[in-house]
């Protein structure tokens, strides 16, 4: 069988990472990568996340750059760039061209001057500016407003704002450190800002135009298009120049274990409709799987077929069904059809989720008609609602809870950009929508899912989706899903869900290209997603370490850069266990802290992943020459991690 090349285990794809430019403007430091900054950082401090132009169109699908002739000036303290930008999309066809400029005093100007080069519909063209939730969360700003320049004091909101904190921006300025504040400036349209983690991102985003003006808005071929932004400080900056530090180790530190009960880990039914074959079916229960989750239109003429399947699944994997109901206006009589269904299937159901086609999130109108059918069936079956979108949803219509037992909001992490870092710096956002939901559920269990990397939807579409070419993957499916990197993001969200308490979570699909496994025949497009046939996918042993601790309890961990290396741990039982991802594309040099003195590591890199792919049985077996006993040295533990590897440590019991 062919080798998978290096970088597809890596990150699902032959095309190289984009290439990381450090530069400094005087006391600055930042990243350029493809097209935009990120990382702007006085020393330790981080400014701002990241300067980009975004452009969406109609539906509000993202136009992703092609960048071309590219400049780079830079000495030790400043730095000039130029380059070309285009973004082509169906009918969108917009060129700019992009200047960044960073000088001694540590002002970083940003411009661009594009041009329509068709006549398309727009929802969006322009700057963002990412301000980072650390650093600004809670703490004061001034914003200068766009019409007459007056100055409003304001702040950052600590809990996720539902609707733009503020708007009619000219400039924002906050305190970076004590005597010295950033100032970011804007021209060339009006700006506003709202509240990223609403879409589990982890920044307050500023953009343009309003959202309180109408759109999509056409855009004439031959339309010009200029903008600046514009960052500078003001206070006493340092004349030594404090650069951000870059750690020759990053720490990573194991607390005592909490209180806090893991949450029960389930999946989705497979959206291929093909059974589960002996051999998957064994390798799912490894797992230690809670539930299975099906979704049922109940207007539709085909629900009862996924129901008997998701049934047979579920009893063969014996766990029960978490079905999700999607209710249209004529829910009275589809449920009482449902009644009788069920009677003649009789699924294992442990939870309902309703909701409605015509709504966002559910009202309380449904979850009561839904009692009225269901709590006969299995009075212990738990009934729940909330939203089949985002978090948003959830947070700008909240809920009536009484009558529901759970409540449930999806997740992914490419609502707004796609690259590999902004997937990793969203992962301690999901835990910030757990601590905002509980400022209006309360105590009502939180059951979090699907989590998928790609949006299985678009839930502000408004044309019909085109099918994709034969040299496409569809927009739900993710290359990534089948890498190493796959199961270090996989890792993260299980440790931020974990830590914030949530009472279950449902993670991807059984099997297939948004999975943990691939199916026995193979990728439907192997030339695209280039999966080995009968295999798991790396996240597979993630979900299967976490598996093994059902019903232990979390144990909070402490990563120093977190954008770099990041993991969970469990205990259960007197045992305790570590999983540690490194993010990123180079070796990772890691010390962890608070461990036992006798310890058993078990590594998944580049060395062996394939073999733990196609051999799932055989890597999971303690005798394998992947798991081998080591020692620590007085609790602390020393390992370069590969790019992309996921380490297991496990000690005590």
């Amino acid at each position: 069988m062919e080798r998978l090349p290096l970088t597809v285990l890596y990150h699902g794809t032959d095309q190289p990472l984009p290439e990381q430019r450090m530069l400094q403007a005087g006391p600055l430091s930042l990243i350029f990568e493809d097209g935009s900054v990120r990382y702007i950082r006085l020393g330790e401090r981080e400014i701002l996340r990241r300067v980009y132009v975004a452009v969406r169109d109609h539906n509000w699908d993202i136009v992703v750059p092609l960048i071309s002739d590219l400049r780079i000036e830079s000495d030790d303290e400043s730095f000039h760039i130029t380059y070309e930008a285009e973004h082509k999309l169906r009918e969108v066809e917009f060129r700019w061209r992009g200047t960044i400029k960073g000088d001694a005093q540590g002002t970083v100007t940003f411009t661009m001057e594009g041009k329509a080069l068709s006549t398309f519909l727009r929802n969006r063209i322009g700057f963002c500016v990412l301000h980072p939730i650390e650093g600004c969360a809670g703490r004061p700003c001034i914003i200068e407003s766009a019409d007459d320049g007056a100055a409003v004091e304001g702040r950052f909101p600590q809990y996720i704002s539902p609707h733009q904190p503020f708007t009619n921006i000219r400039a924002i300025s906050h305190e970076v450190v004590p005597g010295i504040s950033a100032i970011v400036q804007f021209a060339g349209d009006i700006f506003e800002m709202e509240d990223q983690r609403n879409w589990s991102d982890a920044s307050y985003k500023t953009y343009c135009t309003p959202l309180s003006r109408p759109f999509p808005v056409e855009i004439k071929q031959g339309t010009i298009i200029t903008q600046s932004v514009v960052l500078s400080q003001s206070g006493e900056i340092p004349i030594q120049r404090t650069k951000s530090s870059a750690r020759s180790r990053v720490g990573f530190t194991v607390d005592k274990p909490s209180s806090i009960t893991l949450p029960r880990v389930g999946l989705g039914v497979a959206s291929h409709v093909q059974p589960l074959s002996e051999r998957e079916v064994s390798r799912l229960r490894q797992l230690n799987l809670s539930h299975l989750r099906v979704e049922l239109n109940l207007a539709g003429a085909d629900y009862q077929q996924s129901l008997r399947r998701a049934t047979a699944e579920a009893q063969a994997l014996g766990i029960r069904l978490e079905i999700a109901l999607i209710l249209s206006d004529a829910g009275n009589e589809e449920l009482q059809l449902l009644s009788g269904v069920l009677e003649g299937v009789k699924p294992p159901v442990g939870a309902w989720l309703v909701f409605h086609s015509g709504e966002k999130v559910t009202s309380e109108r449904w979850i009561k008609l839904a009692r009225r059918y269901l709590e006969s069936y299995d009075l212990a079956a738990k009934i729940g609602g909330g939203t089949n979108r985002y978090f948003t949803e959830l947070n700008r219509e909240r809920p009536v809870t009484s009558l529901m037992d759970f409540v449930s909001y999806s997740i992914n992490p490419q609502v707004h950009a796609f690259d590999n870092s902004t997937l990793v710096e969203n992962l301690q956002s999901q835990a910030e929508t757990v601590v905002s939901a509980r400022q209006f559920i309360g105590d009502v269990p939180l059951a979090v899912g699907p989590v998928t990397l790609k949006a299985r939807f678009n839930p502000n579409v408004n044309d019909p989706a085109l099918e994709p070419t034969t040299d496409q993957l569809p927009d739900e499916v993710d290359v990534r899903q089948m890498s190493l990197f796959g199961a270090g993001w996989t890792a993260g969200s299980l440790k931020y869900l974990a830590e914030s308490g949530v009472h279950s979570v449902t993670y991807y699909e059984t099997s297939g290209w948004r999975g943990v496994m691939e199916r026995e025949t193979g990728s439907p497009r192997p030339n695209q997603f280039r999966s080995l046939p009968g295999s798991v996918f790396p996240l597979y042993h993630v979900l299967a370490d976490f598996g093994e601790f059902a019903g232990g309890v979390v144990v909070p961990t402490k990563s120093d850069e977190p954008l770099k290396v990041d993991g969970f741990a469990l205990y259960k039982d007197g045992k305790t266990r570590v999983v540690l991802a490194n993010m990123t594309s180079l070796t990772q040099a890691v010390t962890i802290q608070n461990l036992g003195e006798q310890l058993r590591v078990r590594r998944l890199n580049e060395t062996n992943a394939e073999a733990a792919i196609l051999s799932p049985e055989d890597f999971r077996e303690p005798s394998h020459s992947s798991d081998s006993p080591m020692q620590s040295s007085g609790s602390r533990f020393e390992i370069d991690l590969l790019p992309f590897e996921v380490l297991r440590i496990d000690f005590g019991g």
